[in-house]
């Protein structure tokens, strides 16, 4: 037999042998640097996967909006091109509108409730819609912790931030809640916001504590409004392509070890939102307004729920769920 005729047979051999466990290590997107919780959960979600599998899954991560800006990864999500991603649920509404819902304004008062509506039954029930909607499969969901407002100049009432130039997050059900109050939306990925607040490019920004300490937007925007406006969510994406590749036992694997982490992603931001807000007040030149609430905005809530309320029944069933806690 010539070497090729060998090489063929070791070939098939190898192909033949059932059940051969094959290491592989995942790729997963993630659009925050290393410093922020998530990708602290993504390192360590690697090692929990190594110990399920007995060594045959890990992960590689890719921080920072590496492999491009959440849209990019979702398609590559849907191509097979990447296996996992970390997304927030505010890319995820433009495919899936139930989850705005997740995003109405003043949806909860506090970061603990807004976990307890992610670990709803009715939040769970949208990931349903994920496979036809984007070709991914949806495993849980995580937290950025809660929305505030930072702004260059002071404010005193609602009216002072018509027209400003607000960097928010590409969504529609978030670019409605700037519009009610008169707002002008600028959406720019997060490597971009602090120099653009530096240089004036934008008047204001709508932002968790996690990444205002982490870039040191204060620094430019030394206004903060203690809002807690809408709760900003994550969800734990897999490929439904490379999903399929997967037996059934494996599977049950990766979401066992997936799950573990968004639930310690949403515990930790719920134990330490108060010490960041802490850390802020002893922020050099900050200025903090606490206990903003609905009221500030006047009507918005009714206005947003009667627009976004047309499109998805889940904003009425969250709304009386929250109003349960």
């Amino acid at each position: 037999m010539n070497w090729k005729g060998i090489l063929m047979a070791c070939a098939a051999a190898f192909v033949a042998v059932p059940g051969a466990a094959q290491e592989r290590a995942l790729r997963l997107g993630l659009i925050t640097p290393p410093a922020h919780v998530w990708n602290q959960e993504v390192e360590a979600l690697s090692a929990t996967l190594s110990t399920l599998s007995d060594g045959r899954f890990t992960i590689v991560p890719f921080p920072s909006g590496q492999l491009g800006n959440e849209a990019t990864m979702l398609q590559q999500l849907q191509t097979g091109a990447l296996d996992m991603a970390w997304l927030t649920t505010a890319e995820v509404t433009t495919r899936v509108p139930d989850m705005a819902a997740l995003h109405a304004p003043f949806l909860v008062e506090n970061i603990a409730d807004a976990a307890r509506v992610l670990r709803s039954d009715p939040a769970r029930e949208i990931l349903d819609a994920l496979p036809r909607a984007t070709g991914t499969v949806g495993l849980c969901y995580a937290m950025t912790g809660m929305r505030q407002l930072l702004t260059r100049q002071p404010v005193a009432a609602a009216t002072d931030l018509r027209g400003m130039r607000f960097r928010i997050t590409p969504a529609p059900a978030i670019r409605s809640f700037f519009e009610m109050f008169g707002a002008a939306p600028a959406p720019m990925p997060l490597t971009q916001v602090y120099d653009a607040l530096a240089n004036g490019q934008i008047d204001a920004i709508d932002m968790d504590y996690e990444s205002i300490i982490n870039f040191r937007y204060y620094e430019h925007a030394p206004y903060l409004m203690e809002t807690n406006h809408h709760m900003f969510g994550m969800v734990a994406l897999v490929s439904g392509r490379v999903w399929a590749g997967f037996s059934p036992e494996d599977q049950a694997i990766i979401a066992e070890a997936v799950q573990i982490h968004c639930d310690r992603t949403i515990d930790r931001f719920v134990a330490e939102e108060d010490g960041k807000l802490a850390r802020l007040r002893e922020a050099p030149g900050i200025v903090i307004t606490e206990n903003v609430g609905p009221a500030f905005f006047g009507d918005i809530v009714a206005r947003w729920d009667a627009e976004w309320g047309a499109q998805t029944p889940y904003v009425a069933r969250l709304r009386a769920l929250a109003a349960e806690f």
